[in-house]
């Protein structure tokens, strides 16, 4: 486990800090943790970040993520949360939030979102899909998480709270094994 002997003291820092409570470093510890652990360890602890106390709700955090994503990130997005909704439900979420190009194309069967049409999206419609896809199947929450532990510097945008909560999951879960 190379990349934990590395971070080890920089993540020891989080975990005797209260959840949720930054360091001056925080951005750059992260950097450092998505150059060197596998982007699993990095899904898990986003997935913490997204499940904490300490951070907004998932749905919230999401949408903010979201507006900021590019195209081909906004269609990954919206096609994994109409995997758990459906497209039926997911059409009338988007219509209700002036999303008509795709649910337009949702209720014509078509089940994928192309990034052109997901761009047209807003982050309060995908928050509201968010919200519901979480009470219907909690496991978005992780499928999200992979998603965008791809995207570190999108991620980095969640503010050095959520980071934290990022930092001290990781040291938590290699304590753990």
């Amino acid at each position: 486990m190379g990349w934990m002997d590395d971070l080890g003291g920089i993540l020891e820092r989080y975990a005797a800090a209260p959840q949720g409570q930054p360091s001056a470093s925080t951005h750059e510890d992260f950097d450092k943790l998505t150059q060197a652990a596998p982007a699993s360890v990095v899904a898990d602890g986003l997935a913490a970040a997204f499940r904490s106390d300490a951070t907004p709700p998932f749905a919230q955090m999401l949408a903010q993520l979201f507006g900021r994503s590019p195209g081909p990130q906004q269609s990954n997005t919206l096609n994994a949360l109409i995997s758990v909704l459906g497209p039926p439900v997911a059409a009338q979420l988007l219509s209700r939030h002036g999303a008509e190009v795709p649910a337009a194309s949702l209720r014509q069967g078509q089940q994928d979102v192309p990034p052109d049409s997901a761009a047209q999206v807003s982050p309060q419609a995908v928050e509201k899909m968010a919200a519901e896809a979480e009470k219907k199947d909690p496991s978005i929450v992780d499928r999200i998480s992979q998603l965008y532990a791809q995207q570190p510097q999108l991620v980095k945008t969640l503010g050095a709270a959520a980071l934290s909560v990022v930092m001290a999951q990781v040291l938590q879960r290699q304590r753990a094994r």
